[in-house]
């Protein structure tokens, strides 16, 4: 059962980090032999952990400073790919705070380098991570510290390759990877070629916040047809189901959903036998082009995570949250950032439609 209250005694809480329009969220829970447990999913963007523009920390430095303080560490740091908006706080914390790798103990993250050698093909460069002077990080090849380099001093990064299919039980945690698959890999190896790389489709400027939700109900009939997100490293972001204490979150980072779908079949979970979860982190924002009727099918939960404060791309899409709303009219939307949560439905929605939507930054178990 979900709680939306502060407790002092809690088994565990997840946390939705304010990323800007990125991902970042940290899950503390109790492991069975009582041991304080901290994993770290994405850290958004730069200011995520510090803004050099207002000279500021930001929530993901919070945590951590929280973590240190109660003398645990980051049991798993996960960087599920290499989009700015999910690895730039990473990038800073490592440049930031000299002390942090005293803290992690395990980080997964499928480098450029190491798709490469598991795959045996040859490297693209332009894949290359570079740590800058604090406060300036980028994606692709500049001047710098090559970030894999980096890793490699520490034993925390075994260099393992995380990948549909697998299982991996860590802490009394049950990780099922849905993604991504060996040929997006392969793809993202062969097709990356640009550090700021957005599929036109998810990455237009404005949002769809003008039209109800009936008029998408309406468009999406039987002849309607989805139109998936082609960005490659998209594709290959680190995608799973997580088991904690016999219960079950999804975290589809920026995952395209039709692979997904195939890795939930595989594993019994569709339309017929779906899977019963806490909640869904959605996809790319709630891209409208990230989330299908049939990822949808696969699970029955009536709450769904958001991660944006919607500059950029204008996500979430409107589209998106009707195509959830259709299916489940009990459906709760959770957001990050308040202000989004007020202005995407407008009165129409709200008269014509039991619209749930909170502002969540953090869930007590």
């Amino acid at each position: 059962m979900l709680k939306f209250d502060i407790i002092n005694a809690y088994h565990m809480i997840v946390k939705f980090l304010q990323a800007q329009n990125g991902d970042s969220t940290l899950i503390c829970y109790t492991d069975d032999n009582g041991i304080k447990r901290n994993i770290i999913i994405d850290a958004g963007m730069d200011a995520t952990y510090f803004n050099p523009a207002t000279n500021t920390f930001g929530e993901l430095k919070t945590e951590i400073d929280g973590i240190k303080g109660r003398n645990e560490n980051i049991d798993l740091l996960i960087l599920t790919h290499i989009d700015n908006d999910h690895i730039c706080g990473f990038l800073n914390l490592f440049q930031m705070d000299a002390e942090i790798t005293n803290f992690i103990k395990k980080v997964w993250f499928n480098s450029g380098k190491l798709i490469a050698e598991k795959l045996k093909e040859e490297e693209n460069i332009a894949l290359a991570m570079v740590m800058h002077n604090p406060c300036t990080v980028s994606t692709g090849v500049s001047e710098g510290i090559d970030f894999e380099d980096f890793l490699l001093k520490f034993k925390f990064w075994e260099r393992e390759l995380i990948i549909s299919g697998q299982e991996h039980q860590l802490y009394d945690a049950k990780f099922e990877i849905l993604g991504p698959t060996i040929p997006q890999l392969r793809k993202l190896l062969k097709e990356y070629h640009d550090k700021t790389q957005d599929d036109v489709y998810t990455g237009t400027r404005g949002n769809d916040w003008e039209t109800d939700v009936t008029t998408f109900i309406e468009e999406e009939g039987p002849k309607y047809r989805f139109s998936q997100d082609n960005s490659v490293k998209n594709g290959s972001s680190i995608s799973f189901i997580l088991t904690i204490q016999g219960k079950k979150f999804v975290f589809l980072s920026d995952s395209h959903p039709k692979p997904v779908t195939m890795a939930l079949a595989k594993l019994g979970h569709n339309a017929e036998t779906p899977l019963p979860v806490e909640f869904i982190k959605l996809s790319h924002h709630g891209s409208k082009a990230n989330t299908d009727s049939k990822i949808l099918s696969a699970f029955t939960t009536d709450h769904y995570m958001i991660s944006t404060d919607s500059t950029g791309h204008g996500h979430p899409h409107k589209r998106t949250l009707s195509r959830i709303i259709a299916r489940n009219p009990n459906a709760i939307f959770h957001f990050n950032y308040d202000e989004v949560r007020n202005r995407i439905f407008n009165y129409s929605d709200r008269e014509n439609y039991n619209i749930r939507a909170r502002f969540t930054p953090f869930i007590n178990y």
